[in-house]
């Protein structure tokens, strides 16, 4: 409402639009509040239940905690609207299903604070509430009450500091004269009338009296088996907070027709925080000593009175005692409804869904029934707000103030963070702690060792006691397990108002500490065991640190860049470097790089090799890792089929006998292969070893010569090695190369070889061994099915994806497919093609075993050199293609 005003005095003009509270649905919560009240309901109506039970576990409590800003207050006042009456109930939440009558009696205990009464607020406030909802006494509480306000406010009548302070409502006058009325009920039980005006410790020591001698109209009226001890200790505070016990028997003996139960709703429970827990103790003996009371608490740190540890400062502590608050911090969900009554009682309010904040903001200003916020603002707000629903109300105040200067706004305007959403956040954060919310806000996640290093503090408490906090997300299953809510982090980021705000010094000392830190936990976990999730979660944060904040010292990003490049994964790192801009530090151009190399898997090979070249041309790059830009943009033009490039460029890396030599020496070795020269490439085999993934280029080579076999046991031993030493990467080309080589001898062997070949792919971004495996089916397939329809299908991936070279391989398998079936024909077509692809001399062998494949003569004298005699090549090849046709009769 205070927003719905302050948007009314925000024009001139109020009638030209219209003002609305736009509360969102909040569905699950009203779920498992209406569930939870319902189960109470029924466990106070059932005739096991004792209202002077002070041993029995509690259940009559449910909490909803969240970051500031989050809507608790809200949801908190729309549950005691929606319990008051229908009207005020949102639809989608549905009616209830219980039918007791129930009186919502909602407190903010921030006001309660403030005004220094406190606990005395709290407990006036139930009575009050009482008073208009009862019209009539509870006796044993109202003589206590009395007798403590005679003690404590010696001289001050009750109405009027029910006045003062601010708690006058439509019931404040009643009060009074119920108590007047509870104390005339108890002197006319004691059979003393003389007592009524009397002080109310004549009155109390009479009823002691009674209660003692066991007198049956006393006990009657004020019978609680503790009253008398009650009324006898001194009318103090600590005395006050007991009366509630007295208050919950007396709502127990009320007439059937005149029950109710209180609904009491405890918002920003996050005001009664001091050193020793004063004020939460007494609101915790409210909540025990009234178990037939249903009580709502909003705050936004977790209720820890399940918590074993706070025993001695809370009178009843531990999972025993509140079953329902031993939920873990890691439970960080509202249920939805079919989970609602589980026994749960802790719940993390989360953010708003986008679908939830368009309707917000669409509902939150009208003018002729239409949003008076566009469409194209109201994406704006809410990508920044992240579902925060304190940023969609200062955006909806910052859209008014530009409206009142005259100016149309727009959706730039909302590309901010607003100070007092930061200023909500910092408000009850020791400086310790804003510190660490400062430090750890430069990561995208943190563990409390990593948060401590970056914060340059000796000790984890103060990370330990900023992670229970709400603005602190928990995922326990994630690497590392905490992050800032997200629009929090950007208003920390962003903040150039806070009295302790950092200057970007303190910023790039927090990144540099935080870079450290990385890289020592990757170093050390490497050392035991190496982890891949480990090394791509440290490369990207380290990445993005210091390319943001332009950071001198690589160090271990070097090495790591090496040991990602190395197996061949390629999960995406880093977006795409901001601006339109060359890099301009050396932070930029290794960030550029190893995306470049990671994205060239969904990019065209054009664009990698491109961006490789201008990274290198920055001239930016360490030394190690301007040899891993020339090596890896080779690459990319090998697969442009611009060979004679690549050969330059790999030479060039070879020559220079770093960490990529032998893997440029490789790479010679296939790119001699591919130009027909396969003695060289089997002679560079010997010196290659595992670095050199030896085993591989020796199956590229044997089954270019239909030497399946031993094509078969180069792979099988290539993919051994890998597994040894725990490539994944490496094993999956291993295994597509090894199905490669089986397709062409035995389909039935190669259907399974593929199945494992795509499983080990999986999750691995291998754009090329992917699409080569679609090559093998078709290879399994041929002399069946609708080959040629699917090869037609394959060119358009190869071709959208840069990997020209893959061509070849469609048409090697279309040749063999038409072979089998003798199609001469479409042979012919296929070899005029193959002709074309292979003008420039590479992947020219490729014509020639086509031609064996068929028993055709070659038409001209061929260029390429053999590993063995070409009489024994075209016989294997040729060979190859009878035992299909074989197979194929047989199977029909």
């Amino acid at each position: 409402m205070a927003d719905n005003l302050r948007a009314l005095f925000s024009s001139n003009d109020p009638s030209a639009f219209d003002v609305a509270e736009a509360f969102t649905d909040r569905n699950s919560q009203w779920a498992v509040v209406a569930a939870a009240l319902e189960e109470h309901l029924r466990r106070v109506a059932g005739g096991a239940f004792d209202v002077e039970d002070l041993e029995a576990p509690r259940t009559n409590v449910i909490v909803f905690h969240g970051v500031g800003g989050v809507g608790k207050s809200t949801l908190l006042r729309k549950i005691e609207a929606a319990l008051t009456s229908a009207e005020h109930r949102p639809e989608q939440w549905g009616a209830p299903t219980w039918t007791e009558r129930v009186l919502p009696i909602r407190i903010d205990l921030s006001r309660a604070a403030s005004t220094g009464s406190d606990f005395e607020r709290v407990i006036l406030t139930i009575r009050l509430a009482l008073a208009g909802a009862l019209d009539r006494t509870v006796p044993s509480f109202d003589v206590a009450l009395r007798h403590y306000w005679e003690h404590v406010h010696p001289g001050e009548p009750l109405d009027e500091y029910v006045r003062r302070s601010g708690l006058a409502g439509r019931f404040a006058n009643l009060l009074p004269g119920q108590l007047q009325a509870g104390v005339g009920e108890v002197a006319a039980a004691l059979a003393l009338p003389g007592l009524v005006g009397s002080a109310a410790g004549q009155l109390t020591t009479a009823l002691v009296s009674a209660l003692r001698e066991r007198q049956e109209r006393a006990r009657a009226l004020a019978g609680a088996a503790r009253t008398a001890a009650l009324l006898e200790a001194t009318p103090d505070l600590e005395a006050l907070s007991y009366y509630p016990h007295l208050l919950a028997w007396d709502l127990n003996q009320l007439p059937v027709k005149k029950r109710l139960t209180p609904v009491v709703l405890l918002d920003t429970f996050e005001d009664t925080a001091d050193r020793h827990r004063d004020f939460e103790r007494l609101l915790q003996r409210l909540v025990w000593l009234m178990p037939n009371v249903f009580f709502v608490i909003g705050g936004r740190s977790r209720l820890q009175w399940a918590d074993s540890a706070l025993h001695g400062q809370l009178d009843w502590t531990g999972p025993a005692a509140w079953p329902g608050l031993a939920t873990a911090p890691s439970s960080l969900t509202v249920p939805q409804p079919r989970a609602a009554g589980t026994g749960a009682r802790q719940f993390l309010i989360g953010d708003l869904s986008l679908e939830d904040c368009e309707t917000h903001l669409a509902r939150r200003l009208v003018h002729d029934d239409r949003p008076l916020i566009d469409a194209d603002i109201r994406a704006a707000i809410t990508a920044r707000s992240h579902g925060l629903p304190l940023h969609l109300d200062l955006a909806v105040s910052r859209f008014l103030e530009i409206r009142r200067t005259g100016r149309t706004p727009t959706a730039a305007d909302f590309d901010c963070t607003f100070p007092a959403l930061l200023a909500r956040t910092l408000s009850d954060l020791t400086p310790e702690e804003r510190h660490l919310l400062r430090s750890v806000a430069v990561l995208d996640a943190f563990d409390l060792d990593l948060a401590t290093r970056t914060a340059g503090l000796a000790q984890q408490a103060p990370a330990r006691r900023l992670a229970e906090r709400p603005l602190v997300t928990e995922d326990p299953y994630a690497l590392w397990p905490y992050h800032l809510h997200r629009a929090i982090r950007s208003a920390v980021r962003d903040d150039d108002h806070s009295d302790d705000r950092w200057t970007p010094a303190d910023w790039d000392q927090a990144a540099d500490r935080a870079l450290a830190a990385l890289g020592e936990q990757w170093t050390k976990a490497a050392a035991l065991a190496p982890s891949r999730m480990l090394l791509v979660a440290c490369l990207r944060q380290g990445l993005r640190l210091a390319r943001d904040h332009r950071l001198t010292g690589l160090g271990w990003l070097i090495e790591a860049a090496f040991v990602y490049t190395d197996d061949s994964v390629w999960e995406p790192l880093t977006p795409p470097t901001t601006g339109t801009g060359a890099p301009d530090t050396a932070a930029d151009a290794v960030a550029e790089l190893l995306t470049a190399i990671a994205r060239r898997q969904r990019e065209h090979r054009r664009r990698t090799a491109d961006r490789l070249t201008a990274v290198l041309d920055t001239g930016l790059l360490p030394t190690e890792l301007t040899e891993m830009a020339l090596y890896y943009r080779a690459k990319a033009h090998k697969d442009l089929s611009q060979n004679d490039t690549a050969r330059t460029g790999m030479q060039q890396v070879a020559d220079g006998e770093g960490r990529l030599a032998v893997k440029a020496r490789r790479a010679l070795a296939n790119l001699a292969r591919l130009a027909g020269d396969f003695p060289t490439a089997l002679a560079a085999v010997p010196t290659l070893g595992w670095k050199g993934r030896h085993h591989r280029v020796l199956g590229d080579i044997r089954w270019s010569h239909a030497d399946t076999a031993a094509a078969i046991h180069a792979f099988e031993a290539g993919r051994a090695e890998a597994e040894q030493h725990g490539a994944a990467g490496e094993r999956a080309m291993m295994q597509v190369r090894l199905a490669l080589a089986v397709s062409f001898a035995d389909p039935d062997r190669a259907a399974d070889e593929l199945a494992l070949a795509h499983q080990l792919l999986e999750g691995l971004d291998q754009r090329s061994n992917t699409l080569l495996a679609q090559v093998v089916a078709l290879i399994k397939d041929a002399g069946t099915g609708e080959v040629t329809a699917r090869a037609e299908s394959l060119r358009t991936d190869i071709e959208t994806a840069g990997l020209p070279f893959l061509h070849r391989f469609v048409e090697l398998a279309l040749a063999f497919h038409h072979a089998v079936r003798g199609a001469d024909q479409d042979l012919v077509a296929t070899i005029g093609r193959l002709r074309t692809l292979t003008a420039t001399g590479d992947f020219a062998y490729f014509t020639d075993i086509v031609h064996f494949m068929a028993g055709l003569p070659l038409p001209e004298p061929s260029t390429i050199r053999w590993a063995m005699s070409d009489h024994d090549v075209r016989s294997a090849w040729h060979d190859l293609v009878l035992a299909r046709q074989e197979h194929l009769l047989a199977g029909n």
